[in-house]
């Protein structure tokens, strides 16, 4: 059966392939081998099987070649985008920290020239209530004297009646009229000079009422004066708090709960920005202006809760030097990798994110040579894999301090620095962070 078969196949493929003999030839005798068109059927699949072999692995070389260049050749992009970004983001955070500055000095300025403008503003008041004061003794004054008119002349015209009604005695009459005459001249003079203080207290009057007029214009002046620099104020605390409030956000944190818990920790009392507090039965009398002023002043005293909360929070770079990531956060090869790879060379300085506790300074199982700082509002973050730890356990570390070098140790196939973000003992992504703050320093 099989050769049947084998002849079959044989007479079959002997149209293309016919019967082939090579020939031995030795000093003795002459042989031969018979190749049938089965066999050379068979070597020529076996050649071409081979030679598609070699084709197909050269060509995945080459393509593996090419896309290695291709390769190297993007990240070599990504690393000069990523350093450029790097430049832009440190000018643009000194150009915050500038801005910053000279809007404090502003509102330091802002400040004087209120206080400046309140004292005038007081002394305004207080020469309008002196004015008025004495507006009011002058007609005080005028109607006293033109009653004292009015009963002198009552009395003269009573006299000039008693005169012609009277016919006594010559030597009397003679006598009352040298007496009424006297009378009459004096009550005319003291009626002139009455008159003639009468105009000179209307004079005054109207003066002051002028005077009272101006303080007034003055007054609004100043009033205007201040509403403008108030709501500059306003528009500028506004404007530098939405970012802070939206960063804090951004990484998945309250920000109503952080400041509160900054101020329990901060609860001392005093200081050029703490709220004006102007009386114990409470802020009934507060003018609109006053009332803006201490707004303004609770305002810049949450920021400072901002500053502090931020400097406690891990918003900062571990890496200040050229870097590349390499692994990203989240499930690689089934299992959750807890934080980002920074790859970039041995011996590359590691510094802080935050104000915080050194917990652990040595070697563990993956992590090699690790670091980790306790932060408040119960984030913790992990620097590992480094070749030098510089600092120990129970140390406490500030913002941007040097804690260790880059290296290779633990579970690592190169020089990188595994670097993680815990919040309540859970991980979590730290490029959220990063990210979240990239804008605003």
């Amino acid at each position: 059966m099989h050769r049947r078969i084998n002849d079959r196949l044989n007479s079959t493929l002997e149209r293309w392939l016919p019967e082939q003999r090579l020939f031995l030839k030795s000093e003795t005798s002459t042989r031969f081998v018979r190749l049938k068109p089965i066999t050379q059927a068979l070597t020529l699949g076996v050649s071409c099987l081979v030679f598609g072999w070699s084709v197909i692995a050269t060509s995945l070389l080459f393509i593996d070649g090419i896309s290695s260049g291709s390769t190297r050749d993007q990240a070599a992009r990504a690393q000069v985008a990523f350093e450029y970004r790097l430049d832009t983001l440190s000018k643009e955070r000194d150009a915050r920290a500038a801005e910053a500055l000279a809007a404090q000095d502003r509102f330091q300025l802002a400040l004087e020239q209120v206080s400046k403008m309140q004292s005038t503003l007081l002394s305004s008041e207080e020469r309008r209530r002196e004015l008025e004061t004495g507006i009011d003794v002058i007609q005080g004054t005028l109607r006293r004297t033109m009653g004292e008119r009015d009963e002198a002349r009552t009395e003269m015209a009573a006299v000039q009646a008693d005169m012609n009604g009277s016919n006594a005695d010559a030597v009397s009459d003679a006598a009352r009229t040298q007496d009424m005459a006297s009378t009459v001249d004096f009550l005319t003079a003291a009626l002139g000079a009455t008159a003639q203080e009468r105009d000179i207290m209307e004079r005054d009057a109207e003066a002051a009422r002028s005077e009272a007029d101006q303080i007034l214009l003055e007054k609004r002046l100043l009033e205007q004066r201040n509403d403008e620099i108030f709501t500059t104020l306003e528009g500028a605390v506004t404007v530098s708090m939405a970012p802070l409030d939206k960063m804090f956000k951004a990484a998945g944190m309250n920000p109503d709960s952080i400041l509160t818990q900054v101020r329990k920790g901060y609860s001392g009392h005093g200081g050029p920005l703490t709220p004006i507090s102007f009386s114990s039965k409470g802020n009934a009398s507060l003018t609109a202006d006053e009332a803006r002023a201490s707004n303004i002043l609770g305002s810049l005293d949450q920021m400072n809760l901002y500053r502090i909360a931020v400097e406690k929070m891990p918003f900062d770079m571990p890496l200040k030097a050229a870097f590349r990531f390499t692994s990203p956060f989240g499930y690689r090869w089934g299992r959750l990798h807890a934080g980002i790879d920074m790859a970039g060379p041995i011996g590359t300085s590691v510094y802080s994110t935050a104000d915080g506790v050194v917990t652990t300074a040595g070697r563990q199982n993956g992590y090699g040579n690790v670091i980790k700082v306790r932060h408040e509002f119960g984030t913790t973050t992990v620097y590992g894999h480094l070749s030098k730890i510089r600092v120990s356990v129970g140390q406490k570390v500030s913002r941007g301090d040097h804690i260790g070098d880059m290296g290779n140790t633990g579970r690592s196939t190169g020089p990188h620095l595994h670097y993680e973000i815990q919040v309540g003992g859970a991980p979590v992504n730290p490029m959220t962070f990063i990210k979240a703050a990239k804008d605003v320093f």
